[in-house]
């Protein structure tokens, strides 16, 4: 059973999901590519044969780019060394980026293709669950540099996504909780009714061939697909999307990126809630709730406390800062979300303190 939705917004592009979905790709790319640019890690090089194959079934030219696994793709070394690959192959305005692989792969492929020639066609195939929930849809990508995460970016909106769900099958299993930090952050800023279909049954939620993985994957998607086209619930603020990011962001830069991105989101959201608490936004029974959810996926929602200090000064180049005045995604209750605007220095060490150890 294959499900299509429509990420809307200036361009909307549709978004397929399914099992078995590498044909898929060419439909996306349209007639018109003739030449194909296929991003992807080496761990999915079986997977980046069959969708080659496709679209050389087809009469396209496929250009294999193999690049690092995880953030490591994420770099200004790696973008320079595909513009090469792209320039000496002759790609032009009217070829494509496939992107296949996780969302570091999607962010690298979405900047690749956004800045070659002034932006070329992009289709992502994402394979994890933070990639589909969230790297696949809005059109922003990124790249890391030296004094933090996802400094320097764009925003490019691929003409298609093909989120082929028996790729997760494929993925370790600490790999694939850590992607549903994402669909728990789905459901606390926008529908908590993916929390439910946690809670009911985390060891289901947990298997990547269990019985809720559409289930979680579709509502998630739909989720962020409604904030970033500006519907109810979430009234199209984009930067409820950083739910937990901020922190999530300290992290990651303090672990030189060898900590797993959701586990990192994890950390940030227990943090986002304690803040929230703190301010006298958020009861204690959702902060609870928080830790009982992701808990229940073995995600961690804890961080040492000598850190604070590191990360308290990570957050001067956060996305969400404006000027010297810090900002925080809070929520009032799941499904309600808002900002923090310069919560007292105080204020923030003290929700530190209640995920420190």
């Amino acid at each position: 059973m294959t499900a299509t939705l429509r990420a809307a917004g200036p361009t909307p592009y549709p978004v397929v999901v399914g099992s078995g979905l590498h044909e898929q790709v060419g439909r996306m790319l349209g007639e018109k590519v003739l030449r194909v640019a296929l991003v992807h890690p080496p761990k999915l090089a079986a997977a980046a044969h069959r969708v080659a194959g496709d679209l050389e079934r087809h009469g396209r030219h496929v250009l294999p780019l193999v690049v690092p696994p995880g953030e490591g793709a994420k770099d200004a070394g790696v973008l320079v060394y595909l513009w090469s690959q792209l320039a000496e192959s002759g790609f032009t305005p009217s070829d494509a980026v496939v992107a296949l692989g996780g969302g570091a792969t999607a962010d690298l492929a979405g900047v690749l293709a956004a800045t070659w020639q002034g932006g070329i066609r992009l289709v992502l195939a994402p394979s994890t669950p933070a990639a589909m929930v969230d790297a696949a849809v809005g059109g922003r990508a990124a790249l890391n540099i030296p004094q933090g995460k996802n400094l320097v970016g764009v925003l490019h909106r691929p003409a298609g996504v093909v989120c082929d769900l028996d790729l997760l099958a494929q993925l370790p299993r600490a790999d694939y909780t850590s992607g549903l930090a994402e669909v728990v952050k789905a459901g606390l800023i926008s529908d908590p009714a993916l929390l439910d279909l946690i809670e009911a049954d985390p060891r289901a939620a947990a298997d990547p061939a269990g019985e809720r993985t559409r289930e979680l994957i579709e509502g998630a998607m739909r989720a962020k697909a409604a904030v970033v086209a500006g519907e109810p619930p979430a009234q199209g603020t984009r930067e409820f999307l950083d739910y937990g990011h901020t922190l999530a962001h300290a992290v990651e830069h303090a672990e030189n990126y060898r900590i797993r991105h959701g586990h990192a989101v994890s950390i940030g959201m227990v943090f986002a809630a304690e803040l929230a608490r703190a301010a006298g936004r958020l009861d204690a029974g959702h902060v609870a709730r928080h830790r009982a959810v992701l808990e229940s996926l073995r995600l961690p929602t804890s961080y040492p406390r000598y850190a604070w200090e590191r990360l308290r000064a990570a957050f001067a180049l956060d996305g969400m800062t404006r000027g010297t005045r810090l900002r925080f995604v809070v929520l009032d209750a799941p499904g309600r979300p808002g900002l923090l605007q310069d919560p007292a220095p105080g204020l923030l060490k003290a929700a530190y303190g209640r995920i420190g150890t």
